[in-house]
């Protein structure tokens, strides 16, 4: 039976960052990863901050614990730029983001959300056509303005993905395959057993995204942790220069140019779930529909070819992040970002160690306690 000081459960951004700020504090870290369905690996890059429309859309009953939220996104865009300077770049971009407006009603609903954006902290601003003329020309003719966020940006999830894995390795982590499968408290700590295994440890953090609520349910706090199905695509190298992340009022779409020039266009729309094991199916609806949407909002990338078209597993629960000891069951810490969980994901890894060693976290992890779920 393998022992470690703390167990973390989960090696995607959110967990790897945890096992770096533990491993870096002193600690024996012991980080197990399914390696299947991850989000962090199948994630295009966005550093969202401002409320997105879709979220809006699909989930209005989780909007407002977004809305509180949104100085913790703000908060976490900025633990992205430190991480960028510490891990050498990954690319980060951070000249804000964009959400388009085809008409005078999507322009209302922009201006209200901007509104309620300024009062929790975010530096915003509405353009009109001639001001978007001036940062975006290669937008179609349709778009009459824009909400532009200062907060957001982007980065090249592949490489930050790599640079942080080598810090944790760097650091001591001890990374291990297998897919958890239960959790029990003894008397020094708690247990978690793999099909092939059983590791023991003073704590551990769960930060396993859609899978966390399953593998705590049995302690009595229902997590409403489920698996979202996204749908992402990849152009070739062109040559127009988007330097802003790109959203839009009313449509699910996401677009962002990197470094290569190639085009990352994604923005929620669905894909088929084969199970917990197997990665989502694509749908060829959602390639062509997302694809389409891209190119009328930016003429100027029609004739790309799209290269790499995938799916991946994003993670939602009631909209706020969910971090802290597990009620009656302090030796589990979870660690599990709301939406946009790539962009909270270092952040929320770095509060969830804080509480695993002991500390006080940088930001104040009251509201996202997981105990608002306990029966």
């Amino acid at each position: 039976m393998a022992r470690a000081d703390i167990l973390v459960i989960g090696g995607g951004v959110t967990g790897t960052m945890a096992a770096i700020s533990l491993a870096e504090a002193g600690a024996r870290v012991m980080l197990i990863d399914a390696a299947v369905n991850a989000g962090s690996d199948a994630n295009a890059g966005s550093l969202h901050v401002q409320m997105q429309s879709r979220f809006m859309r699909l989930y209005p009953d989780q909007v407002a614990n977004v809305e509180a939220s949104l100085p913790f996104y703000r908060a976490a865009a900025e633990e992205w730029a430190q991480l960028d300077a510490q891990l050498g770049g990954v690319e980060l971009v951070r000249k804000g983001g964009l959400m388009l407006a085809e008409s005078s009603e999507q322009l209302a609903f922009l201006e209200t959300k901007a509104a309620r954006e300024a009062a929790k902290g975010l530096t915003v601003e509405l353009l009109d056509r001639a001001a978007l003329d001036q940062i975006a020309p290669w937008l179609g003719p349709q778009i009459i303005g824009a909400e532009l966020c200062h907060n957001e940006g982007k980065l090249n999830p592949l490489l930050a993905n790599r640079l942080l894995r080598a810090r944790a390795e760097s650091a001591g982590v001890t990374r291990r395959p297998g897919r958890v499968t239960g959790l029990t408290l003894t008397d020094h700590g708690v247990e978690a057993t793999t099909p092939d295994a059983t590791w023991r440890a003073d704590r551990v953090i769960v930060a396993a995204a859609w899978g966390s609520g399953q593998l705590v349910g049995r302690f009595g706090v229902m997590i409403p942790t489920r698996a979202e199905p996204l749908h992402m695509n990849i152009t070739e190298p062109g040559a127009p220069a988007i330097h802003h992340l790109v959203q839009h009022a009313e449509r699910s779409i996401t677009l962002k140019q990197f470094g290569s020039g190639q085009i990352v266009i994604g923005g929620g729309w669905p894909a088929t779930s084969r199970g917990d094991r197997v990665p989502p199916l694509v749908r060829p609806a959602s390639l062509l529909g997302n694809v389409a949407l891209a190119a009328r909002l930016a003429p100027a990338i029609s004739s790309l070819r799209v290269i790499r078209t995938w799916a991946g597993m994003n993670t939602t629960a009631d909209g706020a992040s969910i971090i802290g000891p597990l009620p009656g069951a302090d030796p589990i810490v979870m660690a599990v970002p709301g939406d946009a969980g790539y962009t909270l994901g270092p952040l929320v890894g770095q509060m969830a160690a804080a509480m695993a060693l002991g500390e006080q976290p940088r930001f104040d992890p009251a509201r996202f306690s997981p105990a608002r779920f306990a029966d």
